[in-house]
Order: C-alpha cells, then sequence, then structure tokens
C-alpha cells in the first residue's frame, strides 16, 4: 500500500523511549517574547446566528483579529440548554476544517474552532491552502514562518474565547489533531490561561529526526525544501518542534499516539508524548491517517476518556 512501513519497525516500548532535540538556548525567551506580544493584540471578537442548533450545540459564525492584523474565521459553539462553565479551542488537522463537530460530550462547555491562518475560513490571497506549500511559507525566516502565525491564532482564540465569555477563565482547554496538535503543543507550552490539553497525532515532533523518516504529508514537503536549503530549514525548525515545547508543558496532558502512520510518523508523536513536563496520560491508536477495522471502537473510547480528562476542567 505504501513504499515504505509507517511503523517504521518500532514496537511501542520502543517508541516510549525515543527522545527529542535540546531546546536551542532562546528557545523560552523567543515564545515567551511572541506570547507577551499575542497578548497585547485585541481580539475584537464577532459572532453571528447561523440559526443551526444540532443535537445540543448552537453554532455561531465567529471572526477575530490575530497578530499581524490577520482575521482568523470560524465557528462557536454553546449548548442549547443550560449554563456555559467551560471553554474549549478545537484546532484542525491539514485538510482543514468545513464547519464545528457537534459529536463532542462535553456538558456546560463553550467550543470555539477556529481556522488557521492561510485555511478554510482564514484563507489569504497570499498564502496557500494547499499543505505542501502551506507548511513552506515562509520558513527560511524564523520570525515569519507560517506556523508561529498559527500558534499565535490559536493563542488569540483563547483571549477571544475570554472576551465573549469571562467565566472560563482558569477552566480552558484545548483539543488538536494532527497540525492542530503540533500546533497546540507549541501554543499550550507557554499560555498559562489553557488548563489542560489534548494532542491527537501530533505532527512537527522531534523535527531532525522527521526530516529523515520516509513519509507523506507536510512532513514530505519539508524534506523536499531540506534537501534544496538544508542550513537554513534547520536553523527554523529548532524553534518549531513539538517534541521540544513538550518539554515547557506543564498543565496535565493528554495524547492519543498512533504505532502506524503514513503522514505522521509515530516517532515524531512518541516523542512529544515522551516528552511532556507535566503530568500526562496516553491513549495508544493502532494507526493514523490510516482506516483499520477497530477505528471507530478507538475513537468511541477515545472520547469517552477525553470527557472524563476535561471534566474537572
Amino acid at each position: 500500500m505504501y513504499e515504505f512501513d509507517p511503523s517504521y519497525g518500532f514496537s511501542e516500548e520502543q517508541l516510549l523511549c525515543l527522545g527529542a532535540p535540546h531546546p536551542p538556548k532562546d528557545f523560552d525567551e523567543f515564545w515567551q517574547k511572541l506570547y507577551k506580544n499575542a497578548l497585547q493584540v485585541k481580539p475584537q471578537p464577532q459572532v453571528q446566528d447561523t440559526g443551526k442548533d444540532v443535537v445540543g450545540w448552537r453554532a455561531f459564525d465567529l471572526k477575530y483579529l490575530s497578530t499581524d492584523n490577520f482575521q482568523i474565521g470560524g465557528w462557536l459553539c454553546i449548548p442549547s440548554s443550560g449554563v456555559v462553565k467551560r471553554g474549549l479551542v478545537v484546532g484542525h488537522g491539514y485538510g482543514g476544517r468545513a464547519g464545528p463537530d457537534f459529536h463532542f460530550p462535553f456538558a456546560e462547555t463553550v467550543l470555539l474552532f477556529p481556522c488557521f491562518r492561510g485555511i478554510g475560513r482564514s484563507a489569504h490571497g497570499l498564502i496557500s491552502e494547499d499543505p505542501y506549500w502551506h507548511v513552506q511559507h515562509n520558513i527560511q525566516n524564523r520570525d515569519q514562518y507560517i506556523l508561529r502565525g498559527c500558534v499565535e491564532d490559536l493563542w488569540l482564540g483563547v483571549s477571544a474565547l475570554l472576551r465573549l465569555f469571562p467565566q472560563v477563565e482558569n477552566r480552558i482547554g484545548y483539543l488538536g489533531i494532527s497540525f492542530g496538535g503540533g500546533i497546540g503543543a507549541m501554543a499550550c507550552a507557554f499560555d498559562s490561561r489553557i488548563q489542560r490539553c489534548h494532542f491527537n497525532v501530533p505532527t512537527f515532533g522531534n523535527q531532525l529526526m522527521r526530516l529523515f523518516l520516509p513519509t507523506l504529508g507536510s512532513g514530505r514537503a519539508i524534506q523536499d525544501f531540506y534537501h534544496k536549503h538544508p542550513k537554513t530549514v534547520l536553523q527554523t525548525l529548532r524553534y518549531f518542534d513539538s517534541a521540544v515545547a513538550a518539554q515547557f508543558l506543564k498543565q496535565p496532558t493528554h495524547v492519543a499516539c498512533a504505532l502506524y502512520d503514513p503522514c505522521v510518523a509515530p516517532p515524531g508523536q512518541f516523542a512529544v508524548y515522551n516528552h511532556i513536563a507535566g503530568p500526562k496520560q496516553l491513549f495508544v491508536l493502532e494507526a493514523g491517517h490510516h482506516e483499520y477495522p477497530t477505528k471507530l471502537l478507538q475513537e468511541a473510547a477515545l472520547m469517552q476518556e477525553l470527557n472524563e480528562f476535561f471534566h474537572d476542567l
């Protein structure tokens, strides 16, 4: 099916022993400065009722301002009845997001679904929505790299959530899958406003290893760019490694890692989990970005675990 082995020959025990690169000396300073600057931006959220009421959720269109004066589009879902006591920001994969998810079981919770810059409702004429080109956008410049802006979009999503629902302060969580998992690891590591987080098959873990593992998806795009501009790419990727960022995660974190994944190499996923500094939980998936017989059963078990994980948020 694939021209390479998406398990890379690693057992679960071996994956749980994998390391991550040491942070650059100014890694913490770099991200703390970006976070401080992002907090100065007023998100100015705008909400419009869509009129949709789906399985207990009312859906609203959402816009807010991020860094670089970038307008982020997305959706907001609030319970059809009852009160709002907590908030969750939900990040998407590189396939983008066409609408909000209504399957979450979380009670008394407001859900914010942003589209990261350049994708979906946050599309921009100068940024390709194609993952191959999106992940390469401004990769030659650490301070202008697209992933930096996407992390800031998440931070401003939290700011927008607090602006709209101040009662959720100290009760905010994050869920992100694949691209959104990697972005989430970098964002949550430096945002104390996020009390709990979940990353599902997170990408961007152990970038040095990731550059040399055969893969599909955004990893292949970065590898192609690296072969043409190795020094430039390495200088940037040192600061955008979700496994390195995990070493700064203090809040309780739940991670779903796959043993087999053709798009996000399992060694990178497990490197993120292995290096989380704070309390952590692991859910092992048979596969990611790939269909398999027990997928629906595993997804149901994972959702039950996440409902318990975020229950006390």
